[in-house]
């Protein structure tokens, strides 16, 4: 089975755990049911390759995702990089095209696009298998998947079939709807539409050919940023005849908001927190070194990390976004290929951060032009290059290199450093970096 999983958003709805970088897809709340925390991300490829072991996974997502991936899942999937972000229609083309060009697929194959975060049971897996099938073999250009609904929602947009059989025709498509409404599409058999596709390779490249006329993929990707900003429900499936939609009658969720979010959540308290027993359907999330104490809380979620804090009515949860875009805050913590970082302190001419380095990685080779820094390591083994001269490090060691001086750190096992830049112009476009000259590592940077 080939699946595209489309990795978006904007990590607003989800703050403080979530930023610019660290989107919902990759907040590690959930339980993985062996007692550990996953995110969404992982939870989706353990659910996929449990249905199909040789499953082909590629997500298409923007740049600023990409180390996040690398972090979680490594090379268990193949990732498509948007060079901009140009809404689901030229993302999937771009996919599809890289499928081809890229990944040596036929256009005879079946390609199952869905969301990289749905809070799903097994048998939605299934059924994306059932659709690549009828993809494979069907008389149809286009498949979809149409979700029972369980109440009628203003979130969603709807499906209506031409019948109620499991596999229909489809009549036609429907935005977000009110209540009323809602209500009146439930009545007729229609189905919330779960953004999940499937078609052979060969009908979405002519779709896109037609659409963008480019030569492959890489003339596609250098072309990217003219693309219009379009949905591929508008752009191909509410324009196409030759159409069906496939009944899911199983749980399916959006865990969009802290409210339906914390609902999955893995503990009612994950990190420092205690609750009193006067606290009623309240969660807490602490990803600080310092206790949170909730007592009479009712109904209410709190959330705190390195970004800020939140401490909201669960119903409220749900209209934090235009609050926290007019929020002006550096991301604080990220997870990369190589690690993590998290800043702890921030001043006018310094800049505090922790570095977390998973055994066998590195940073670049770079130097920065503007700053000085400071290594101390805290814990673990690695070694260091400075300016070409190799020593080995370990706990209580101190490395200072000036502005000017080119330096890299790789860690033995995993290794913990306090890095303090220190200068009156910090900032992350001063990084000049360089090929490392010996062998030491060579193609484990970040």
């Amino acid at each position: 089975m080939n699946i595209i999983l489309l990795s978006g958003g904007s990590g607003k709805r989800l703050w403080p755990l979530s930023n610019d970088i660290r989107s919902k897809q990759f907040v590690r709340m959930l339980s993985d049911g062996k007692g550990d925390f996953e995110s969404m991300l992982t939870r989706v490829h353990r659910q996929i390759t449990a249905v199909d072991s040789q499953a082909e996974i590629t997500i298409a997502t923007g740049k600023k995702q990409v180390s996040l991936i690398k972090n979680q899942l490594g090379d268990k999937v193949h990732v498509c990089v948007e060079p901009c972000r140009r809404d689901t229609f030229p993302a999937i083309c771009l996919a599809a095209s890289y499928l081809k060009d890229v990944r040596g697929k036929g256009e005879e194959e079946a390609v199952v696009v869905c969301p990289v975060d749905p809070y799903v049971e097994g048998s939605y897996f299934e059924t994306l298998e059932e659709m690549s099938r009828m993809a494979r073999t069907g008389d149809a250009n286009l498949y979809l998947m149409g979700i029972e609904p369980t109440y009628p929602s203003e979130k969603y947009g709807y499906i209506i079939p031409v019948s109620r059989d499991r596999v229909s025709g489809v009549d036609t498509f429907r935005e977000k709807p009110d209540l009323e409404k809602a209500q009146e599409y439930i009545a007729r058999g229609a189905l919330w539409n779960g953004g999940v596709f499937a078609f052979r390779l060969g009908y979405l490249l002519e779709k896109a050919h037609q659409a963008f006329g480019f030569q492959d993929y890489q003339d596609l990707y250098e072309r990217y940023g003219e693309m219009d900003k379009i949905s591929f429900d508008y752009a191909v499936a509410e324009r196409e005849q030759k159409i069906q939609v496939l009944r899911y009658r199983g749980q399916w969720k959006d865990l969009g908001t802290w409210n339906t979010f914390s609902e999955a959540m893995a503990d009612q308290a994950i990190g420092r927190a205690t609750l009193n027993d006067t606290c009623e359907n309240t969660h807490v999330v602490n990803e600080l070194n310092i206790p949170i104490l909730c007592m009479g809380c009712k109904d209410m979620v709190v959330a705190a990390s390195g970004d800020g804090i939140l401490i909201s009515d669960k119903g409220q949860s749900s209209y934090i976004k235009p609050y926290v875009e007019q929020i002006e805050q550096q991301v604080m913590y990220a997870e990369k290929s190589w690690g993590s970082f998290t800043v702890l302190d921030v001043q006018e001419d310094s800049l505090t951060i922790k570095i977390v380095l998973l055994p066998g990685h590195g940073l670049h080779y770079h130097s920065h032009e503007h700053r000085d820094e400071v290594w101390t390591v805290m814990s673990g083994s690695g070694r260091t290059v400075i300016d070409g001269v190799e020593r080995r490090v370990s706990p209580g060691d101190v490395i200072s290199m000036p502005a000017g001086c080119k330096h890299t750190i790789f860690a033995d096992t995993e290794l913990k450093v306090i890095e303090v830049q220190l200068g009156k112009d910090i900032t992350v476009e001063d990084k000049q970096k360089y090929e490392l000259e010996s062998e030491l590592e060579k193609g484990k940077g970040c």
